[in-house]
This record gives C-alpha cells, sequence and structure tokens, in this order.
C-alpha cells in the first residue's frame, strides 16, 4: 500500500541525499577522528576515499539489478547494508576497521543515489525530467547545508561515533519511506527485456557513445571539484584558518546554498534557453570563477573570504551543469536507465577518488593545493564542455 503524503521527487531526494548526508556529516570530526584512533590525516582521509570507491563499483551491480528486478527491491537491501554499516563505524575500535565499514556503508548508500536518477527517466524526459531533478537535487542538495551542522550538534552531545548511530536512524526513516511511499517504476513488461548479457550489451553501447561519455565525465569532474573540497576543507579551514567546527560547518553550508538556487532555475532556463546552452553557458562561468580563485591564491591573498566568494559563485554555475548533464546523457537510454545511471554514478565516483587520492598527496595545510585541484577540475569541465557540445543537437530516440 502506497500512502502518498510525499512527492516522489521528495522522497527520492531524501533517497538520494543518503550517501551525500553520510559523506558530510562527519566532516566537523575528521580531525577529532584522527586523534581518537591514532591516525594521520591521509588515512583518515582513506575513509573518505573507501566510501566513494565502494559507491563507484556498487553502481555497477544495482543499475543492472534494478533493470531486471524493478527500481525498489535492491533500493531496500541498500538502505539495510547502508544501516547494518553504520553500526559497525559507530563501534570501529581502529582506523583500519573504520576504513572497512565506510566501504560497507558506501556499498549501500549508492543504491538511492544510482536508482533514484533511473526513476526520474522511467517518468519523464526534457524539460519534465530537468524540472523533477531540479526538485530532487534540491533536496539532495540540503544535505550539505544540514549535514555538517547536524554532525557539530550531535558531537556537542556526544562524540563522533554518535554521528554514525544517527546514520542508523536515517537510514532507517529511508526505507520506511521507500516501502510506503514510493511506488515501483520499472513494470514487468519493461524488465522481461533486461538479463546479465543484455546488461553487458548496455555497458558496451554506452562505453561506445561519445555523447553519453563526454556529459558523464563533465558532471565527474564537476563533482570532483566539489568532492576535493569536501575531502580537505575541514583540516584547511579549522586547522589553516583556525575556524571551530561549528563555524565551519556554517561556512561548509554556504556553498550549498549557491548549488540549491542556481539548480532550481534550471527547468526555467531550459524551457527558455535549451538544456545546452544552459550547460554552455553554466560551464564557462564556473572554469571562470574557479580558475580565478586559483590566480588570486596563487598570488599571495590567502583570505578565507576571498576563497568563500569565489566558490560560492563557482559552486553555484555548478549547480546547473550537475542536473542538466544528467538529464541530457540518460536522455537516449531510456530503456537501459538504471545501467547508464549506474555507470555515470561510478564514473562520477571513480573521478573522484582518483582525484581525492592524487590531491592529497599534495596537501599541506595550506588552501593552495585544495584550490589548484578544484581549478584544474573546472578547466577540464570546460574542454569537455566544448568538444562534447558543439554542433547541432542530438536527436533524441523516442523510447
Amino acid at each position: 500500500m502506497q500512502i502518498r503524503l510525499f512527492p516522489p521527487s521528495l522522497v527520492l531526494g531524501l533517497l538520494s541525499a543518503t550517501g551525500l548526508f553520510a559523506i558530510d556529516m562527519y566532516l566537523p570530526s575528521l580531525p577529532a577522528i584522527r586523534e581518537s584512533l591514532h591516525a594521520n590525516s591521509s588515512t583518515v582521509q582513506a575513509s573518505l576515499m573507501s566510501f566513494f570507491i565502494a559507491m563507484a563499483l556498487s553502481q555497477l551491480v544495482y543499475g543492472p539489478v534494478s533493470d531486471m528486478i524493478g527500481r525498489k527491491r535492491p533500493l531496500y537491501f541498500g538502505l539495510m547494508l547502508f544501516s547494518v554499516a553504520s553500526v559497525g563505524c559507530a563501534l570501529s575500535p581502529s582506523i583500519e576497521w573504520l576504513i572497512a565499514f565506510r566501504f560497507l556503508q558506501g556499498m549501500g548508500a549508492c543504491a538511492g543515489v544510482v536508482i533514484g536518477r533511473a526513476i526520474v527517466r522511467d517518468l519523464h524526459t526534457g524539460v519534465a525530467a530537468a524540472r523533477m531533478m531540479a526538485r530532487l537535487m534540491l533536496v539532495f542538495s540540503v544535505s550539505p547545508i544540514l549535514a555538517p551542522l547536524a554532525g557539530s550538534i550531535v558531537t556537542a552531545f556526544g562524540d563522533w561515533r554518535s554521528i554514525f548511530w544517527v546514520m542508523v536512524a536515517a537510514a532507517m526513516l529511508g526505507l520506511l519511506l521507500a516501502i510506503f511511499c514510493l511506488e515501483e517504476s520499472r513494470p514487468e513488461q519493461s524488465r522481461s527485456e533486461s538479463s546479465l548479457s543484455s546488461a553487458l550489451n548496455s555497458y558496451a553501447t554506452l562505453l561506445r557513445d561519445p555523447y553519453y561519455l563526454g556529459l558523464v565525465l563533465m558532471a565527474s569532474f564537476g563533482m570532483s571539484s566539489y568532492m576535493i573540497y569536501v575531502a580537505s576543507s575541514s583540516f584547511v579551514l579549522i586547522e589553516h584558518y583556525g575556524l571551530s567546527p561549528t563555524f565551519y560547518s556554517v561556512m561548509f553550508s554556504i556553498n550549498a546554498v549557491s548549488f540549491i538556487g542556481a539548480s532550481q532555475m534550471n527547468a526555467t532556463l531550459a524551457r527558455r534557453y535549451g538544456l545546452r546552452r544552459v550547460v554552455r553557458t553554466a560551464v564557462i562561468g564556473f572554469a571562470a570563477a574557479m580558475s580565478t580563485l586559483f590566480a588570486v591564491t596563487a598570488l599571495g591573498f590567502d583570505r578565507l573570504d576571498v576563497m568563500a566568494s569565489l566558490l560560492f559563485c563557482g559552486y553555484g554555475f555548478l549547480g546547473l551543469v550537475i542536473p542538466t548533464t544528467a538529464v541530457l546523457a540518460l536522455e537516449s537510454h531510456g530503456r537501459i536507465a538504471g545501467t547508464a545511471s549506474a555507470l555515470m554514478g561510478t564514473l562520477q565516483f571513480v573521478t573522484a577518488a582518483a582525484v581525492i587520492g592524487v590531491g592529497g598527496q599534495f596537501f599541506d595545510g595550506t588552501s593552495l593545493p585544495m584550490v589548484t585541484v578544484i581549478a584544474i577540475c573546472a578547466v577540464i569541465v570546460l574542454v569537455l564542455s566544448t568538444l562534447t557540445l558543439r554542433g547541432t543537437a542530438r536527436v533524441q530516440p523516442a523510447e
């Protein structure tokens, strides 16, 4: 029995935000985790990388499976795995155990992300899909605002382990919403076309599609520019600039405000100018803001207000890029939306893990290494946009 108290976009947004919530909520506690488990900064960051890698690899399974057996059962499994792994994180006696359980947590968290995008494609295409994706992103993007603040509040009354008990409760709430408020969007007749061999063929088809790959890589490097900030910002803002964990949470959350506001303009701008033009323009603004940030930081203007202002501007433009590229990439692949969404997510998180791994090698406690990696990612997105979106728009098949 389905309870229609909440619109699908709200439920999907909450389910998709589970993974981001698990990333952002414990960021203010990274220095405390380092001290508690007697680890160094790079090892603590490995708990973040293990989460990304698990999300990347597991999506390759969730996507085709959701095409074969429907969207809801894999979603249930992912939420339950996330809950069990969160218990393990809370009880971890060492950094090695925390890294291992974070890997399992990532395996569970990715279900909401990949299946959420597939459900959007099941239900809508074009501007309608952009509108629903924007609403989903509205809920999804609230996580960077609330999660760090929630993490700071929780640790004020407990310690970093308490954060993972909150994640258990969030997963249980998500499971109840999925069971009672979400309808199955993959009908039986559509599932009959999907199998293991068709999944492998679908991946081969997607990997031969330069338009799809170009859009996915644009989103991947755009997301990586945010993830390197996620991985490094607590050390930079708390230890380099001297912010308290609570004020760090506020500063961290500000960037999400611009991302949310811009993403909500997607449908309106797409209706007026077209999705491709919106992406091309937003990418230019994104690259310009982040390149300016790198230039002023490299010249010695190491000021928190300057960095915060340019990140606010750049991530606002990114709010137009991420959901729109997702809609464009899935547009031609409705028959295999789960598989296409899975490969998209895998490439995004593999790219993010690689960027964090490489960027972490140059971390020296200042903002310059982080800002440099952010700017490089933005320039790569600009180059990919120029190569992918040149010429006329692709004619979309009716599916």
